[in-house]
């Protein structure tokens, strides 16, 4: 099986992909260790400061030596160069807020999975045309389920996963599955700034179950 295929059926199956970033190496480690111990085999972890590469080095690290089943992602890359140095560090799989076709090209050459953010049809048909398979739905809360539920039929040969705003009940995560996504995107509402500032990485564990949880049982309905 293909890097890209084993990243796309890995996040499917689980059917989430938690996302997270802090300034602190020793936190983002700590949250990677919860995670692993709830059950997750895929994270993405946001490239949205300038400690991001360092960290996320250290991170592979600790998954080389302690998690080697876990597929460690990089998310927020909007540029090659970025992708590149990711690349380098063990990333894999590489997510955007936005299509960027140099990214596309560069992982392309790679075997590595992108999923571009998009949130119209054109820029899924650009993606879908560049021969990307797993789209990022973002912003989910401005576009709603319903957005899905309207554009599933048109893109029948397409993995969806919706980022942005994604709550953890029961019933936010069922308005999504049921409109026809494969995988939620969870960041701040599951592994939350305050949940890291007070190291209480029990509770991301814990929430982090019910959410695994909660997605089993709708599978099962």
């Amino acid at each position: 099986m293909s890097s890209i295929q084993n990243s796309i059926e890995t996040v499917a199956k689980q059917g989430m992909l938690p996302l997270y970033f802090n300034t602190d190496a020793t936190i983002s480690i700590e949250v990677l260790r919860a995670l692993y111990n709830s059950g997750i085999r895929a994270v993405e972890y946001t490239n949205r400061g300038s400690e991001a590469l360092v960290n996320f080095k250290k991170m592979v690290q600790i998954r080389n030596a302690e998690m080697p089943e876990m597929l460690l992602g990089i998310g927020t890359i909007k540029n090659k160069s970025q992708a590149k140095d990711f690349h380098e560090a063990g990333a894999d799989f590489f997510i955007s807020p936005g299509f960027v076709p140099e990214v596309a090209d560069f992982l392309k050459s790679k075997n590595s999975l992108y999923a571009p953010g998009c949130m119209t049809p054109t820029e899924i048909i650009v993606a879908e045309n560049t021969g990307i398979t797993f789209i990022k739905l973002f912003p989910g809360n401005v576009l709603g389920p319903e957005f899905m539920s309207s554009i599933k039929d048109v893109f029948p040969d397409l993995t969806f996963m919706v980022t942005g705003g994604v709550d953890t009940t029961h019933a936010n995560i069922e308005s999504w599955f049921s409109a026809g996504v494969s995988a939620v995107g969870m960041g701040s509402k599951l592994i939350t700034k305050k949940r890291m500032e007070e190291g209480d990485y029990a509770t991301i564990e814990n929430e982090t179950k019910k959410v695994l949880d909660i997605i089993e049982t709708l599978r099962k309905q």
